[in-house]
Protein backbone atom coordinates (compact mmCIF):
# COMPACT_ATOMS: atom_id res chain seq x y z
CA UNK A 1 0.00 0.00 0.00
CA UNK A 2 3.11 2.70 0.54
CA UNK A 3 4.07 1.66 -2.76
CA UNK A 4 1.10 3.13 -4.51
CA UNK A 5 0.65 6.23 -2.27
CA UNK A 6 4.18 7.08 -2.88
CA UNK A 7 3.80 6.74 -6.82
CA UNK A 8 0.16 8.82 -6.71
CA UNK A 9 2.46 11.75 -4.59
CA UNK A 10 5.05 11.76 -7.25
CA UNK A 11 2.52 11.54 -10.00
CA UNK A 12 0.11 14.16 -8.18
CA UNK A 13 3.65 16.45 -7.76
CA UNK A 14 4.26 15.54 -11.41
CA UNK A 15 1.45 16.86 -12.67
CA UNK A 16 1.27 20.35 -10.39
CA UNK A 17 4.88 20.93 -11.83
CA UNK A 18 3.51 20.45 -15.24
CA UNK A 19 0.55 22.84 -15.38
CA UNK A 20 2.48 25.62 -13.12
CA UNK A 21 5.02 25.23 -16.20
CA UNK A 22 2.04 25.33 -18.24
CA UNK A 23 0.46 28.52 -17.43
CA UNK A 24 3.72 30.22 -16.96
CA UNK A 25 4.50 29.43 -20.51
CA UNK A 26 1.53 31.03 -21.74
CA UNK A 27 2.22 34.08 -19.24
CA UNK A 28 5.61 34.43 -21.03
CA UNK A 29 3.90 34.00 -24.68
CA UNK A 30 1.70 36.49 -24.28
CA UNK A 31 3.55 38.94 -22.55
CA UNK A 32 5.87 38.71 -25.31
CA UNK A 33 3.60 38.84 -27.65
CA UNK A 34 2.14 42.07 -26.25
CA UNK A 35 5.99 42.97 -26.54
CA UNK A 36 6.37 42.44 -29.84
CA UNK A 37 2.78 43.95 -31.01
CA UNK A 38 4.04 47.09 -29.31
CA UNK A 39 7.64 47.12 -31.08
CA UNK A 40 5.63 46.65 -34.31
CA UNK A 41 3.78 49.45 -33.59
CA UNK A 42 6.87 51.63 -32.29
CA UNK A 43 8.42 50.83 -35.69
CA UNK A 44 5.72 51.31 -38.55
CA UNK A 45 2.29 53.08 -36.99
CA UNK A 46 3.94 55.19 -34.57
CA UNK A 47 4.99 57.81 -37.33
CA UNK A 48 1.42 58.71 -37.80
CA UNK A 49 -0.93 57.36 -35.09
CA UNK A 50 1.63 58.86 -32.21
CA UNK A 51 0.73 62.12 -33.66
CA UNK A 52 -2.14 62.26 -35.69
CA UNK A 53 -0.44 62.70 -38.88
CA UNK A 54 -2.27 63.08 -42.35
CA UNK A 55 -5.40 62.74 -40.18
CA UNK A 56 -4.83 59.08 -38.81
CA UNK A 57 -6.70 58.25 -35.34
CA UNK A 58 -4.06 58.81 -32.70
CA UNK A 59 -3.55 55.78 -31.01
CA UNK A 60 -5.17 55.74 -27.32
CA UNK A 61 -8.61 58.02 -29.07
CA UNK A 62 -10.94 54.32 -27.93
CA UNK A 63 -13.66 56.26 -29.04
CA UNK A 64 -12.93 57.14 -32.69
CA UNK A 65 -11.18 53.35 -32.93
CA UNK A 66 -14.52 51.43 -31.76
CA UNK A 67 -16.40 53.44 -33.62
CA UNK A 68 -14.35 53.15 -37.01
CA UNK A 69 -14.63 49.04 -36.09
CA UNK A 70 -18.42 49.49 -35.37
CA UNK A 71 -18.69 51.32 -38.53
CA UNK A 72 -16.49 49.02 -41.06
CA UNK A 73 -15.55 45.85 -39.21
CA UNK A 74 -12.10 43.80 -38.64
CA UNK A 75 -11.44 42.10 -41.93
CA UNK A 76 -12.49 45.53 -43.59
CA UNK A 77 -10.21 47.60 -41.17
CA UNK A 78 -7.46 44.58 -41.97
CA UNK A 79 -7.83 44.64 -45.59
CA UNK A 80 -7.71 48.70 -46.08
CA UNK A 81 -4.27 48.21 -43.82
CA UNK A 82 -3.28 46.04 -46.07
CA UNK A 83 -4.18 47.15 -49.39
CA UNK A 84 -3.43 50.87 -48.21
CA UNK A 85 -5.72 53.72 -47.77
CA UNK A 86 -5.54 57.28 -49.11
CA UNK A 87 -2.46 58.57 -47.30
CA UNK A 88 -1.70 55.39 -45.55
CA UNK A 89 0.61 52.80 -47.72
CA UNK A 90 0.28 49.53 -48.42
CA UNK A 91 0.26 47.16 -45.30
CA UNK A 92 0.94 50.11 -43.08
CA UNK A 93 4.82 50.38 -43.50
CA UNK A 94 4.82 46.98 -42.00
CA UNK A 95 6.53 44.31 -44.64
CA UNK A 96 5.66 41.42 -42.82
CA UNK A 97 3.20 41.72 -40.82
CA UNK A 98 0.17 38.96 -41.23
CA UNK A 99 -3.48 39.62 -40.67
CA UNK A 100 -3.50 38.56 -37.04
CA UNK A 101 -0.47 40.94 -36.49
CA UNK A 102 -2.84 43.62 -38.10
CA UNK A 103 -6.03 42.89 -35.67
CA UNK A 104 -3.68 43.07 -32.67
CA UNK A 105 -1.98 46.51 -33.89
CA UNK A 106 -5.64 47.49 -34.41
CA UNK A 107 -6.53 46.22 -30.83
CA UNK A 108 -3.19 47.79 -29.33
CA UNK A 109 -4.39 50.94 -30.74
CA UNK A 110 -7.85 51.48 -29.83
CA UNK A 111 -6.71 50.87 -26.04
Amino acid sequence: MSAITTLFTKTGRLLIGSGAALVLTTAMTTSASAADIATTYDNSCAACHDSGALNAIKKGDSAKWQQLIQQRGMPALINSVKSGMTQMPAGGLCDNCSNDDYRKLIDYMSK
